[in-house]
């Protein structure tokens, strides 16, 4: 960390989280911790699965969105939200805005899979659809949102959805007491961001690592020239990765409080995704592997000694595109 980056103020905090926390009582899923002896005897360390393929709407997503809209005035309620995304934090406003009754617009492309698509209109969000090839969803979002008077949650640089990915990690590490690594999937680093304040907290001396597609390795670029990166519409099957960059929220954060970042090809991605549905019996998607992937194709090792140590693992999402996934065993 330089000297100017150590003067930042940055936008969220561990008190964030903790209100954060209390917002979502009641509200969000407490994911269950899954270990498995297979794992602990393959890399040789105990590890810890934080199952937030079990959350609400299937990913961590539905903990910022609800977050974010919970805190909305009743102004901004009553004229509703729009969002973009590719599927999760699509389903997550989709489902938050029903609970708190608030109207949503979600904007998609048209290659988002299928099952999100589908459950994101049947969360009760109006969908409109892009091609990615010509248009840009930012722009496209803040165009409808200036047309119809609408609040724009973005998918991860916001830093009550931050507060609210962050919850995730705390309360893994609640459930299993101090960790040495934490591992997170990266897209806009929303999640990674959220979980690294969380375990500067609830668990200091942790090393937070981030990891990403190769295809999409901007905020990995991002990290080590500690100049913003970007990749345009990135070619992978992690589909909730396909981010352009991370935010102007989300980079800061990363900087200050992430140790690493590693990538992973879509070859050991889906490696890991398939042996976590045959070996551990708990159906995830692409995106939501890896951070799993990481460790077992010990990409984590190669850089870390992790002999004996306690490792956290985020699964982020279980809403897997089964047809589209079976077509590539």
């Amino acid at each position: 960390m330089t000297a100017a980056e150590s003067d930042t103020v940055l936008p969220v905090a561990p008190e964030d989280i903790a209100a954060a926390a209390a917002r979502l009582e009641g509200h969000a899923h407490r994911t269950p911790v899954m270990s498995s002896r297979m794992v602990d005897a393959r890399t040789g360390a105990k590890v810890f699965f934080k199952c937030e393929n079990f959350q609400r709407m299937g990913a961590f997503k539905f903990r910022g969105a609800f977050n974010a809209l919970a805190q909305l005035t009743p102004e901004h309620k009553r004229t509703g939200v729009l969002t973009y995304s590719s599927g999760n934090h699509a389903q997550a406003v989709a489902l938050a805005g029903s609970l708190l009754g608030v109207r949503t617009v979600i904007v998609m492309p048209q290659d988002a899979p299928q099952v999100k698509l589908e459950a994101t209109r049947g969360y009760g969000a109006e969908v409109i659809t892009y091609d990615p090839k010509t248009a840009k969803r930012e722009a496209l979002a803040a165009q409808i949102a200036r047309e119809r008077g609408m609040t724009v949650i973005p998918p991860y640089n916001h830093a009550q959805v931050v507060a609210g990915q962050g919850t995730a990690a705390k309360e893994l590490i609640e459930d299993t007491g101090a960790l040495d690594y934490l591992l997170v999937p990266c897209g806009g680093g929303g999640l990674l961001s959220g979980c690294a304040v969380a375990a500067s907290a609830w668990s200091p001396g942790c090393k937070v690592i981030g990891v990403e597609p190769e295809a999409g390795d901007d905020a990995t670029r991002s990290f080590r020239s500690r100049t913003l990166q970007t990749c345009d519409n990135p070619d992978t099957i992690a589909d909730g990765a396909r981010t352009p960059s991370l935010g102007t929220i989300t980079f800061p954060l990363v900087l200050h409080y992430v140790q690493d970042m590693l990538t992973v090809s879509d070859a050991e991605l889906l490696r890991s995704l398939f042996w976590i549905w045959e070996r551990m019996k708990i159906v995830i998607e692409p995106t939501g592997a890896l951070a799993a992937a990481a460790l077992l194709e010990g990409k984590l090792a190669g850089r870390h000694d992790i002999a004996g140590k306690r490792i956290g693992i985020v699964i982020s999402g279980g809403n897997a595109d089964i047809k589209a996934l079976c077509k590539l065993i």
